[in-house]
């Protein structure tokens, strides 16, 4: 693999500005939009340790968190946040590399991005983000040495340039509530208000059952189960099996007051380890033999993106996730029989995760938001979409994972950097948040400044 130097970034970074198309959209912007030019960037990020999280077959141990920082010629600035997950993103690119240098090599997506962007002006972030994203991955493709790098991974690397641009944008727009930033286009499917949205832990693959057990005991009623046990196919699924049989015998008989039927639903994520049809469906063949069929309320991405298997006749509901890289890929899922859409405003942008939620509603396909252990203000990030979406069948409250609190060692002081971290619905309470009508006038605190975040570049851009 080769790392391009300082000269041939920039060579490449400005005959890359020739071609793109992010010389300003005036034909494109509505008579309420106002254009926006960018007139200095920025970027840093913090590196926060881990408790392991196994997944993949591997472990991440290190979380990055990236800051973009962007100065209209107004003056006014705003500092955009993305946690990294190249594991989730694009496992080949985290084999191929020590953790660092995979962290890096993301990284230096984001920053590609914001020297793109600088001295170049746009009207919304949604053009935005479709502008960016082909560079942004042929970039991509050139430093990792990956001609198949995959779309999610250059979507996490824009995540913390996607928020920066709908910060400056709500303000150059003088709009102050995070519903009043959602474009018309997408507002049909987030237009739900959600009182309470499920917060959902993810237990790693090899989690005991008397671990899950404790959670349900501390009022959690769904859960992120990690399955795909490391290990050859045969492996896999014999762990995988024992695993659903050791839950279903801790936890089946629990009662909830959120779902129609009355007990704990399971969600099960394989993160695309099976390798055939055959091999989940003995899965789902023991859960029928056990009486945990009909708790199954969706298994997540079951296989790698380029199998094409059907999925719409396993008689459950199958999720798309890190497949549905485009509102593009979501489509030709939905196609495949996929019945429900994991969206991810935190790893895929708010901008690409608006047009998705948005076909998902017209084509009637549920989504729920998934996490990808995001720090406490991303968390809000993603609640902002996920208090908004319509119900999920056969339950009654909003649903979202987040299993920061899991695996940050330093999860308290990330919470402290929130500018609301201590209002009522950043808290858990007996295993959901409390979406209060305080939560969606203060925009879950989305739209104010972090003071750490603000201190991170107050050196360098008073």
């Amino acid at each position: 693999m080769k790392f391009l130097n300082r000269r041939e970034f920039i060579q490449y970074s400005t005959s890359a500005l020739v071609g793109v198309s992010l010389l300003s959209h005036p034909s494109k912007a509505s008579p309420k939009e106002k254009i926006i030019r960018i007139k200095n960037v920025s970027s840093n990020f913090e590196r926060e340790p881990l408790n392991p999280y196994r997944f993949k077959g591997s472990a991440i141990t290190e979380s990055w968190q990236t800051l973009a920082w962007l100065q209209a010629d107004s003056g006014v600035h705003k500092i955009g946040q993305a946690t990294q997950g190249v594991l989730w993103s694009d496992s080949k690119v985290f084999a191929a590399h020590s953790e660092t240098a995979g962290n890096a090599l993301m990284y230096a997506m984001s920053e590609y991005a914001l020297q793109l962007m600088k001295g170049q002006t746009f009207t919304n972030p949604v053009q935005l983000v479709d502008d960016l994203l082909p560079e942004v991955l042929a970039y991509g493709k050139k430093i990792t040495g990956n001609p198949d790098l995959r779309t999610t991974f250059a979507l996490n690397a824009l995540v913390c340039v996607d928020n920066a641009a709908w910060l400056l944008y709500a303000h150059e727009n003088d709009l102050s509530k995070f519903d009043d930033l959602i474009p018309a286009a997408y507002r049909p499917g987030l237009s739900y208000r959600h009182e309470k949205v499920a917060s959902i832990p993810s237990f790693s693959v090899g989690t005991s059952a008397e671990r899950i057990k404790e959670a349900a005991d501390e009022g959690y009623f769904i859960m992120k189960l990690k399955t795909g046990s490391a290990g050859t196919q045969t492996e896999m699924i014999e762990k995988d099996i024992a695993f659903l049989t050791a839950i279903h015998k801790a936890i089946g008989h629990y009662e909830t007051p959120y779902t129609k039927s009355g007990k704990i639903p399971y969600y099960f994520d394989a993160n695309g380890r099976y390798e055939k049809k055959e091999t989940l469906m003995k899965f789902l063949d023991h859960a029928q033999k056990i009486g945990a069929f009909d708790q199954i309320a969706v298994i997540e991405e079951p296989f790698e993106e380029n199998n094409e298997t059907y999925v719409g006749d396993l008689g459950v509901r199958v999720a798309a996730d890190e497949s549905a890289h485009t509102v593009e890929d979501a489509a030709r899922r939905i196609e495949q029989g996929y019945s429900a859409i994991a969206v991810k405003a935190i790893a895929k942008t708010l901008s690409m995760t608006m047009k998705i939620t948005q076909l998902a509603y017209e084509k009637k396909i549920p989504c729920f938001c998934a996490d990808l252990t995001v720090n406490p203000i991303l968390v809000d990030w993603n609640k902002s979409i996920a208090a908004r979406l319509p119900p999920f069948p056969g339950m009654s409250i909003g649903l979202q994972e987040t299993n920061g609190h899991q695996y940050f060692k330093n999860w308290d002081k990330l919470m402290s950097y929130h500018p609301k971290a201590d209002a009522s619905w950043t808290q858990t309470h007996a295993g959901v948040y409390k979406t209060d009508q305080t939560f969606y006038e203060q925009s879950g605190g989305i739209l104010e400044p972090s003071a750490h975040y603000e201190a991170v570049f107050a050196d360098k851009w008073p």
